[in-house]
């Protein structure tokens, strides 16, 4: 059976950057299990996918346009440090969840500069070229179930 739109896809994948630093990986885990075209997952590896079997392997390098965007130096803003009520000690690299005017966002701390905190509302991968090396597990028709929740269930999926 081929992927395509509407079918569950479950694959092993180990992701790394330019430098062949690995950032991810499913080693040692369930298969990750999405349904193809459903947006579960970035656009080009989804589009590198379509068409693919059981059983093949494949290596593809996503640009960040089809991954997790360019880098957008308007999402980094100093804010007071009295915005994090209840936080003791602001360091840079933690996350928060932020209220946006696009909703809730994750923020990171790249500087922490006397009263103000410096924030980046991008994505960490963002601007970064990603490599996937996947081997297609599996590939089966999705469930009324899991199409009408637009997400897999089960191992490697949603557990209701």
């Amino acid at each position: 059976m081929q992927i395509a739109p509407q079918k569950v896809v479950l694959i092993h994948y180990t992701l790394t950057d330019e430098a062949g630093e690995v950032l991810d990986s499913s080693e040692g885990n369930d298969p990750l299990a999405f349904i193809q075209g459903a947006g579960n997952i970035i656009s080009g590896l989804e589009r590198a996918l379509e068409g693919k079997t059981a059983g093949e392997r494949l290596n593809v390098r996503v640009e960040p346009e089809d991954a997790y965007g360019v880098r957008d130096d308007e999402l980094i803003q100093s804010v007071p440090s009295t915005a994090f009520e209840g936080v003791e000690n602001i360091e840079p690299g933690m996350q928060f969840h932020a209220e946006t005017q696009e909703g809730l966002q994750m923020v990171t701390v790249l500087a922490v500069e006397g009263d103000e905190v410096v924030l980046d509302g991008n994505h960490p991968l963002a601007g970064i070229p990603l490599h996937f090396d996947v081997e297609i597990v599996e590939v089966r028709d999705a469930s009324e179930a899991e199409l009408e929740h637009g997400h897999v269930h089960g191992p490697g999926g949603h557990h209701h």
